[in-house]
């Protein structure tokens, strides 16, 4: 009896031991369990981070590119209101010069006439005026007049060379001038100096100084001068207008100014 009594007691004891040591395997993997998914857990989130940390790269991206397009679009706006402007502004003067264009023709049915009538009132002139370089002043006249039948050159520029021949002649009263040439003086060709002290005074004097005249604008003729007078004076106008000479006070025979009827 108290041998099965012990084999009752070593037995249950084996059996308590075994639920024991079952206990604690089972305890084991389901700690092992835990610990798996705990690290499952931490691996997704760790995952989730890398996402969440791309993703807010990639949204301060969008929003530094959206920011910088939004400063071209503005420029952009700004520009084309200065374009919009322009293009206004431009087509006002495309509608003037439309105008413009159609009196054209009307223009240079009016200035054809005029440019015609100044050549003739310049060349009565000239053919007036004291022979200062006649026959360079005509030729100059001549050769504008040859181009007013010219087709190749525009009324525009025919006006200009017609305006640039009124300017050299105004220039020719503010100026002194000097030149040589041959004058027919008593019979004789001479070859003198001719001295302009602008349009005050038309005068020549032979090379060798013998011989000295002065255009009578009343006469319109040539008229003798006392050499011996008037020589010195000529001769240093002539060193004054070829700038060999400076500016000095000359006697120089100038006819007075008459009164105006």
């Amino acid at each position: 009896m108290k041998k099965q009594r012990i084999k009752a007691v070593a037995l249950s004891t084996v059996i308590t031991a075994g639920a024991v040591f079952a206990g604690s395997s089972f305890a084991d993997q389901s700690l092992e369990a835990v610990l798996a998914v705990g690290q499952s857990k931490v691996a997704d989130a760790q995952k989730s981070q890398v996402r969440i940390n791309k993703l807010q790269d990639e949204t301060s991206d969008l929003i530094a590119k959206f920011k910088q397009v939004s400063k071209t679009i503005e420029g952009l706006r700004v520009y084309n209101a200065q374009l919009d402007k322009q293009l206004a502004s431009q087509r006002e003067i495309m509608a003037r010069l439309e105008e413009s264009t159609s009196q054209v023709t009307v223009i240079q049915r009016q200035i054809q006439p005029l440019v015609l009538e100044m050549l003739d009132a310049i060349e009565q002139f000239v053919q007036l005026d004291a022979p200062y370089r006649k026959e360079d002043r005509l030729e100059r006249i001549a050769n504008v007049r040859s181009l007013i039948d010219s087709a190749d050159v525009t009324i525009a520029e025919k006006f200009r060379q017609v305006l640039e021949i009124y300017s050299i002649e105004s220039e020719y009263a503010r100026k002194v001038d000097t030149y040589e040439t041959t004058l027919n003086v008593g019979g004789q060709d001479l070859q003198v100096n001719v001295v302009a002290i602008g349009r005050i005074a038309l005068m020549y004097q032979t090379m060798d100084g013998s011989l000295a005249g002065v255009w009578d604008t009343k006469a319109k003729q040539w008229v003798e001068l006392d050499s011996g007078e008037y020589k010195n004076a000529i001769r240093n106008a002539v060193r004054i207008a070829q700038k060999k000479a400076q500016n000095d006070i000359m006697l120089l025979p100038i006819a007075a100014p008459e009164a105006a009827k």
